[in-house]
């Protein structure tokens, strides 16, 4: 086809296209004519990504404290992006339900090879004390990351294991919200009053998650899984990746936090504080929170020791077992 053939039979389409719309395609094209060209600066809004780097005090590290943090929120929306299509997809398509999966493996895996930057890429120094003018703001207080935790799977794995036999499915969203898991990291164990931290971080959000919620019972990940026909849920390379993606959320990624915590916070005697007063020692190992997305594809001895081997590795690096 020539260059004009090709020309006219594209504005026929485009024609087309905008009477079905009951649009005049002439105004279009004049509003083209108008049109700036795109530039790469104006397309990601360049500027103002990099004008929103605001430190609080004037300890130059501070500036790589928010950077990291912000590029991981990009990285959870990025996860949030993929399981969104899949918990609306109704096809049941086992090679979109795998690829799915694979491209939040791979955005994990990014995650906890980059936390290197927070573990070694900082000052302790320089962080213990520009830490001090950030309370009681803290990582903890992610809204994003709670969702993906809802839409990965259902609000019961999500209570702390120490009361998940005590609940089911038929209890209500709010009635497993109040005993989910990460409430008890900004709880003081003594007391059992709510740090300011979580007091914050309910105000603002807790409307928004139940909503999530309540609209995902039935429908997260997990249960997408558990509809698929027979053939499709035995699937190894589905399991496979599905396991992965349990390994790399709820246990990969707490234990760098854990390495991050435990390089900055836990060297002196006394441990020091985490910024929000989360009980990080007793909330950020695997082994504590034993979160699991997907128990049943994992074996009874997975399931029992769900991240010991990666906190005993931490703690006691000369142990061997």
């Amino acid at each position: 086809m020539k260059k004009e053939e090709l020309i006219e039979s594209q504005i026929n389409k485009l024609e087309e296209k905008y009477k079905n719309s009951g649009q005049d395609l002439s105004s279009y094209l004049d509003g083209l004519l108008y049109q700036r060209y795109l530039t790469y600066w104006d397309y990601i809004h360049l500027d103002t990504l990099l004008s929103i780097q605001v430190p609080k005090t004037h300890f130059p590290d501070e500036e790589i404290f928010i950077m990291y943090h912000q590029i991981t929120e990009l990285y959870f929306k990025l996860i949030l992006h993929e399981q969104k299509q899949l918990v609306e997809d109704k096809s049941q398509d086992l090679q979109f339900f795998t690829d799915k999966v694979y491209r939040i493996n791979s955005y994990y895996r990014a995650l906890t090879s980059s936390f290197s930057i927070m573990i070694k890429g900082m000052n302790r120094e320089q962080f213990l004390r520009y830490r001090m003018a950030l309370l009681p703001a803290s990582g903890f207080q992610s809204a994003q990351y709670r969702m993906i935790e809802l839409y990965s799977t259902s609000m019961q794995n999500l209570v702390h294991y120490t009361e998940r036999a005590d609940f089911s499915e038929e209890h209500s969203i709010e009635e497993l919200y109040e005993h989910i898991y990460w409430k008890k990291g900004a709880t003081d164990i003594k007391t059992g009053e709510k740090t300011l931290t979580l007091k914050q971080f309910e105000f603002k959000y807790t409307s928004r998650l139940l909503r999530t919620a309540n609209r995902l019972k039935g429908n997260t990940i997990y249960d997408k899984y558990l509809s698929l026909p027979k053939a499709s849920k035995d699937n190894k390379e589905l399991i496979t990746v599905l396991k992965d993606l349990d390994v790399n959320a709820n246990v990969n990624w707490p234990l760098m936090h854990m390495g991050s915590a435990y390089r900055y916070l836990g060297k002196d005697k006394a441990p020091v504080d985490a910024t929000g007063g989360t009980n990080w020692k007793n909330y950020l190992p695997p082994s504590f929170q034993k979160i699991i997305f997907f128990p049943n594809l994992h074996s009874e001895e997975e399931l029992e020791t769900w991240g010991k081997q990666w906190v005993d590795h931490i703690f006691n690096p000369n142990n061997k077992a």
